[in-house]
């Protein structure tokens, strides 16, 4: 590589937003995982040198390149299912990936200004402040926890680290890893090359050893059956009423052979109907699941009688019981901002089902049998507290999505990834069911034991174990690593501060 402060900028404006590119190459469904280091490298390159100003516009190309490439797929859902006309739908689409991109920027302004010149800001600094904003994006404007870093590490060798730092200190390694390899090239001094080489080393031999540490044990020698169904029904016949009473045949034709299994489980919102309306259907087939010891898991609309409120809900049924409401909604497609100003101004904002209360958080799990179950639906799986907090007292994670939302994009496949790492994290097998896929079964160390095909009517029979114990981060969640970058970064302010005042 050029010396950064010599590059043309043309040249800049090509690498910036191709270093973005790097993150969204290395997940799912991609899994060029090498490509996320080196995007870090890179990117901890073009703000080696530059000035604040400069930082801004470059961490604003690189978040456009990482954001353009990787959530673009929202598209899909503005156009195809909100009939935003084309124009329209790729302004919004624009609109919210340079949005995103902002918050990029802001990391690069802090960076240059604040860290890049503390002692070890570029070596430690880089890694703690890029945590600190992927954890920051999971809360700002209720939060977008997508395109972590370290999702593309579910399977290689420093996910043996996941169960104790979680997704976040993946990413943390991840970009250290690509701040070593930045230095190293910038100084090609064999001693600090070696110092860098033995911390990468040190990080990722460490998570081989840890990668095959079993955090958690079987409760029982015999694990549950489970058939979990995927009806592909279109969204585009899902909320029309013509359609009501085939999707409802469809529902009970295909499930009548399941029931024997302990558990059955049927997407997000699987009944076009809410809960109470529903009840005609739902009872017999309830009866007749409960009569043979069958659990019944089904995506339902929850309108309680005589209340304004509407919920996304996910209830228990048959050998089971309990009702899920979903806490985190999607902005605009489960409930509009702004509300008053922006519903009826276009079709998109006028998305079926798209006005919802969020759940309360001191929900009980749902019951299977004698088992508890924590439910999720479908980006509420994302967000990684969440899960761990209610992963510790349950036996068994469910999440139930509509993915049909993004079509024949990357959305749906990424989302399958970080169910993954969920499981990887706490130490629970993680049950999906998604209404066009994809639907599968993930082991309480992320693997995918079986999985259905995209676009297609499917059923998915299998077994999950029920596990006993906790892993680290199950016990105490993303605290321990944001604590951790927080007071790494603390303590280089204090060095510099301490610093500056002894050589005046």
């Amino acid at each position: 590589m050029p010396n950064e402060s010599s590059l043309h900028p043309l040249l800049i404006l090509i690498l910036a937003p191709l270093a973005g590119i790097m993150v969204t190459l290395s997940l799912a469904p991609f899994g060029l995982w090498p490509l996320g280091i080196l995007s870090c490298a890179l990117y901890a390159y073009l703000l080696s040198t530059c000035t604040t100003r400069q930082a801004i516009w470059r961490g604003w190309l690189y978040g456009l390149g990482m954001f353009g490439s990787g959530v673009s797929w929202v598209y899909v859902s503005i156009h195809v299912h909100g009939n935003a006309s084309v124009p329209l739908a790729v302004f919004l689409t624009v609109l919210f990936c340079t949005g995103l991109a902002l918050l990029h920027a802001l990391f690069a302004w802090c960076y240059v200004r604040f860290v890049r010149p503390l002692p070890g800001g570029m070596l430690v600094g880089f890694p703690a402040l890029w945590v600190l904003f992927e954890w920051l994006r999971g809360w700002i404007l209720t939060g977008f926890p997508w395109l972590y870093l370290g999702y593309a590490h579910i399977e290689t060798w420093i996910s043996g680290w996941a169960p104790i730092l979680g997704v976040f200190g993946l990413s943390f390694i991840c970009a250290l890893t690509g701040t070593c390899l930045f230095l190293a090239w910038r100084g090609r001094q064999p001693v600090a090359c070696t110092t860098y080489a033995v911390v990468v080393i040190t990080l990722w031999g460490g998570g081989a050893v840890l990668k095959p540490t079993q955090w958690v044990a079987r409760a029982s020698e015999h694990p549950l059956s489970v058939a979990i169904y995927q009806p592909n029904v279109p969204q585009q016949h899902k909320w029309d009423p013509a359609w009501y009473r085939p999707i409802l045949r469809q529902l009970e034709e295909a499930t009548d052979p399941l029931l024997g299994h302990d558990i059955v489980i049927w997407p997000e919102a699987a009944i076009p109907n809410y809960y109470q309306r529903a009840q005609g259907f739902l009872e017999p087939l309830a009866q007749r699941a409960a009569g043979i010891d069958t659990t019944l898991i089904t995506g339902i609309p929850f309108h309680p009688a005589g209340g304004a409120t509407y919920y996304n809900s996910i209830a228990a049924l048959g050998y089971g019981e309990g009702i899920y409401h979903k806490q985190r909604l999607v902005p605009f497609g489960e409930y509009v901002p702004l509300e008053g100003l922006l519903r009826g101004l276009i079709a998109f904002f006028d998305l079926p089902m798209s006005a919802f209360s969020p759940g309360p958080a001191d929900q009980k799990p749902l019951r299977v049998g004698p088992y508890r179950v924590a439910p999720f639906i479908c980006y509420e799986i994302a967000y990684g507290d969440q899960v761990a907090a209610s992963a510790r007292d349950t036996d068994l994670l469910i999440t139930i999505s509509n993915d049909s939302w993004f079509g024949n994009s990357i959305g749906p496949l990424q989302h399958l990834q970080i169910a993954q790492m969920r499981a990887r994290e706490n130490g629970r097998y993680v049950l999906r069911a998604a209404n066009n896929g994809v639907s599968a079964i993930i082991d309480h160390q992320g693997r995918i034991v079986d999985r259905t095909e995209q676009f297609m009517e499917a059923t998915l029979v299998g077994e999950a174990e029920v596990m006993l114990g906790n892993t680290p981060f199950g016990s105490f969640g993303t605290v321990p690593i944001i604590l951790t970058c927080g007071i790494t970064l603390l303590l280089m302010v204090i060095m510099y501060v301490g610093f500056w005042r002894d050589t005046e």
